[in-house]
C-alpha cells in the first residue's frame, strides 16, 4: 500500500553525504526526492512540491529540526514527519512528539529500518485519517457488491483493502465509501 501512499519524500539535512546517501537509497527504493540543507529551502519545498512524507535532521542551521516540524504540521497535518538524528535524549523524543513527528530514528541507522519506518508510518497515518477510528463503527458492516453479482459484507476497517471476491476469485477494492 505504501508505493500509492507515498512517492515524493522530502529529505532536510544540511549534512551533504548524509542527504545523498538518503537520495540515493531513496531513489534506488523508486521514491521521488527532493533535498533542502535548511528551513528555509525545507519550507519552500514543502509548500511548492508537497511530498508525501518528510525525513528531517533535528540540528540545522537558523532554524532547528523540532521549529521546521512544528510549522510543517500546521500547515499539513496529515503530511508524515519522521525525526532522523544523532540526539538520543528521552526529552529530545517527547518535544519531537509535541510539534508532531511521526516517528524519531537515530543516526547510524539501518537503511532496511528506515524503509521499514516510512511504510509504517505512513499506513498508520493513512489509517488514522481515512478509516473511521471510533470502535463502534469499526465493527460495522459496510456492503457492496462484486462484479460477478456477489453480495458481499466486511468490517467498515477493511475500506480501501483489497481483498478476494469469494465467488469468482477476482481481486477487489474495498470502497472507502458507501
Amino acid at each position: 500500500m505504501t508505493a500509492k501512499i507515498v512517492n515524493h519524500i522530502l529529505v532536510v539535512e544540511d549534512e551533504q553525504d548524509t542527504a545523498l546517501f538518503l537520495k540515493t537509497l531513496l531513489e534506488e527504493h523508486g521514491y521521488h526526492v527532493t533535498l533542502a540543507k535548511d528551513g528555509g529551502q525545507a519550507h519552500s519545498a514543502f509548500v511548492m512540491h508537497k511530498p508525501d512524507f518528510v525525513i528531517l535532521d533535528l540540528i540545522m542551521p537558523q532554524e532547528s529540526g523540532f521549529e521546521i516540524c512544528e510549522r510543517m504540521k500546521q500547515k499539513e497535518s496529515h503530511t508524515p514527519i519522521l525525526i532522523v538524528t544523532a540526539i538520543d535524549s528521552s526529552d529530545s523524543r517527547q518535544l519531537a512528539t509535541r510539534v508532531g513527528a511521526d516517528g524519531y530514528l537515530l543516526k547510524p541507522f539501518d537503511p532496511a529500518e528506515l524503509l521499514e519506518l516510512i511504510k509504517e508510518i505512513s499506513n498508520d497515518l493513512w489509517e488514522r485519517e481515512h478509516l473511521t477510528p471510533s470502535s463502534n463503527l469499526s465493527d460495522e458492516r459496510i456492503h457492496f457488491l462484486c462484479r460477478c453479482g456477489k453480495k458481499l459484507k466486511v468490517r467498515r476497517k477493511h475500506r480501501g483493502r483489497t481483498m478476494t471476491c469469494p465467488a469468482c476469485n477476482e481481486a477487489l477494492v474495498v470502497p472507502l465509501h458507501d
